[in-house]
């Protein structure tokens, strides 16, 4: 009996025992599981963030930001190229009313730019014009030769000036502001123009208006002699 009340206690005391022991258990156990959550809470704690981007462009790091493509430097445009200046093209011909008459002769060369100078004489209208350049600055009525002495056709440089010349095949007679164009005694001389007059082939013209022509030509500037090319502006003066 004895023996069985120390056996009862005995178990009391084990069974006792046992449960103080599992609680120590649970105890130790839970504080593992909180000092592992403390320890997982300073971790992440400790742990930097990382700074939200400010823009979408800073989000995308990895696509760097194109460079604006560069303007090629444009080549100034070259200014235009002027047109070559034709000094024997007819720029300008002098405003006449109606057709000149016997003494009558124009002559305007006010502003007319320095140029070469060539001289026409239309046997058909019997007029003489004088062009600087390509402008007509003189024009006059003049006399020419006969169907026995007449004046010739082409082109004639000048090759002697004389300006109180006299005449050595036709009496002495006075040839002012001479101008010979051929070694036969055809020259552009002053004259006495007038209805009914002729000459032995030479081109006369009033002596005012020789004495102009006169000052000028030069040795050299040639004579163009036609019968009836009409010629305007823009046109070829080489070409009559």
């Amino acid at each position: 009996m004895l023996r069985a009340a120390c056996d009862s206690r005995s178990l009391r005391q084990t069974g006792k025992e046992k449960t103080k022991t599992l609680d120590a258990r649970i105890l130790l156990a839970s504080g593992f599981v909180a000092l592992a959550a403390i320890a997982g809470v300073l971790v992440v704690a400790a742990a930097p963030e990382k700074p939200a981007p400010a823009s979408l462009a800073e989000a995308r790091l990895a696509a760097p930001t194109p460079k604006p493509a560069q303007k090629r430097a444009q080549k100034p445009a070259l200014p235009p190229v002027p047109a070559k200046d034709e000094p024997f093209v007819i720029k300008r011909i002098l405003p006449i009313k109606g057709a000149i008459r016997y003494g009558e002769w124009h002559w305007d060369d006010a502003g007319v730019p320095p140029g070469p100078i060539m001289v026409t004489v239309d046997l058909k209208a019997r007029v003489i014009s004088v062009f600087r350049g390509g402008y007509e600055i003189g024009a006059a009525a003049v006399l020419l030769g006969t169907d026995d002495k007449p004046t010739p056709l082409g082109i004639f440089p000048i090759t002697q000036k004389d300006r109180n010349h006299v005449s050595n095949i036709y009496t002495g007679a006075p040839m002012p502001y001479m101008q010979r164009l051929t070694n036969d005694g055809i020259t552009l001389h002053g004259s006495d123009v007038a209805l009914g007059y002729a000459s032995h082939g030479c081109v006369g013209m009033p002596d005012a208006f020789a004495a102009k022509l006169f000052d000028t030509t030069k040795l050299g500037d040639k004579v163009y002699i036609t019968r009836g090319k009409q010629v305007g502006l823009g046109d070829n003066l080489v070409g009559t």
